[in-house]
């Protein structure tokens, strides 16, 4: 009878401790969240210096080709900076 009230505790023990990391967890994703949605956006020129550095990575790395690189840059410029 012992034995099996010992195996409760421990039984519960652990899910509570479950339920704490979880909710840790939850806080430290909702923390994380709202220093993204508050942070500053960059402008349009520094978002294409970004993709620009990103994409001369890629081609360095073999990832993509140069002719890859240009045409996929064009195409976000045209997005972001609303050009043709």
């Amino acid at each position: 009878m012992q034995n099996k009230a010992v195996r409760y505790v421990t039984r519960s023990t652990v899910v509570a401790a479950g339920a704490v990391a979880t909710a840790a967890t939850s806080v430290a994703a909702a923390a994380l969240a709202g220093s993204i949605i508050f942070s500053p956006v960059p402008d349009a020129s520094a978002r294409m210096d970004g993709i620009s550095q990103d994409l001369r990575r890629a081609v360095q790395l073999n990832q993509i080709t140069e002719e890859q690189a240009v045409k996929f840059e064009a195409k976000l410029a045209g997005r972001i900076l609303g050009e043709a």
